[in-house]
């Protein structure tokens, strides 16, 4: 049975901790690897990390660049050395491959959405395994995914795909960071996020110079995806090779299980493809109506408004307590929000008008965290 694949790998096994240049031995085996899940049938996505690596390598500089436009030059440089080695590798598989290139603006735009999916989708159709990284030499600081778990993990969800492999250079959860406490324990099967803030795990920061990503970024990808219904797995880059095994039911790595999805393609982008621009806060009543009865959001249920958005844009809902209950997107700015919150409906149209949105959040536009 064909299933969809997305593999990420990481900038620290894909590259030379000493150096930054590009490790051959271990592209080669994710190379073979790919190849092979792509010809038993299975669709296959790599999400690869390296570029900024690889570019500074090249250009001989010792330390990752610290400011925006240092990386987005070393990227340029790295991209293309990357992509070259990917081809050479695929070409000897007889393979095929595509380069795509990801800011996160081609998630938040509805109309960008829908045409990255029907990009994947075509090049899937037609036996080519897509390799997507973030557009590093283009997007700004507040665009960027953060780091490619995430990117990852949105790809997954646009894709909704059967499994994500996070592959890294350690080879799954522990409670602590093996390699400063021998007594971190070992996690092999998540079925709830929420778990691990009960088994006290200490997620650490990048592992090379070279990287951005942790173990705390590749948790919240498994959140991320897993809430899309994709079954996530943390795995080392040595295991690669085993994937079929996974697939087949082998316990290595971390497995995060998936969890109960909506089916609805805007829904799933409206919850992981966009940036809220605000925050609104709801009185106990709104929050029950919505997170129990299905209901929409209206002006009388909130309390407080922080942030400045437009009508359209994303906000997160939240209880009296701050924790957050919802996302969704808003029929009304944040300054006409705030001059009819609290407001019954009649109230709302006497204010801002007959034509006046009945609701703040339609249900159809709001997704449960």
């Amino acid at each position: 049975m064909s299933q969809t694949i997305i593999v990420k790998i990481g900038t620290s096994s894909l590259t030379k901790v000493d150096t930054g240049n590009p490790a051959i031995s271990a592209i080669a085996t994710l190379v073979e690897t790919s190849s092979y899940l792509r010809r038993i049938g299975h669709r296959v996505v790599l999400v690869s990390s390296g570029a900024v690596g690889i570019g500074c390598a090249r250009l001989g500089m010792k330390d990752r660049p610290k400011t925006i436009v240092g990386k987005q030059a070393a990227a340029a440089v790295g991209q293309g050395r990357l992509m070259r080695v990917y081809d050479d590798l695929f070409s000897s598989q007889k393979q095929a491959i595509a380069q795509i290139l990801l800011t996160r603006t081609d998630l938040v735009q509805r109309d960008r959405y829908l045409n990255a999916k029907n990009t994947f989708e075509e090049l899937l159709r037609m036996g080519v395994i897509p390799i997507v990284n973030e557009n590093d030499s283009l997007a700004v600081e507040e665009l960027k995914f953060g780091d490619n778990d995430t990117l990852s993990a949105m790809v997954a969800s646009l894709l909704e795909a059967d499994w994500l492999f996070l592959l890294t250079d350690i080879d799954k959860l522990y409670s602590d960071n093996p390699r400063h406490n021998p007594e971190a324990k070992p996690i092999t099967l998540v079925r709830n996020i929420d778990e691990l803030a009960e088994l006290q795990v200490e997620a650490g920061g990048s592992g090379t110079n070279w990287g951005t990503g942790g173990m705390a970024s590749k948790i919240e990808a498994a959140r991320i995806a897993t809430s899309a219904g994709v079954r996530t797995v943390i795995a080392a880059a040595t295991e690669c090779p085993n994937i079929e095994k996974i697939m087949e039911g082998e316990l290595l790595g971390t497995q995060f299980e998936p969890q109960q999805h909506t089916p609805n393609a805007r829904k799933r982008w409206i919850a992981h493809g966009i940036i809220p621009k605000g925050e609104l806060y709801l009185d106990d009543g709104a929050v029950r109506a919505i997170c129990l009865g299905g209901k929409s959001l209206l002006a009388a249920g909130i309390t407080d408004v922080k942030g400045e958005f437009q009508e359209s844009e994303a906000v997160v809902l939240r209880d009296r307590f701050g924790k957050e209950v919802a996302k969704g997107l808003v029929n009304y700015s944040s300054t006409d929000i705030i001059r009819v919150r609290g407001c019954r409906s009649e109230e709302v149209r006497a204010i801002l008008g007959d034509r006046s949105p009945d609701t703040v959040v339609h249900r159809d536009n709001l997704v449960l965290n």
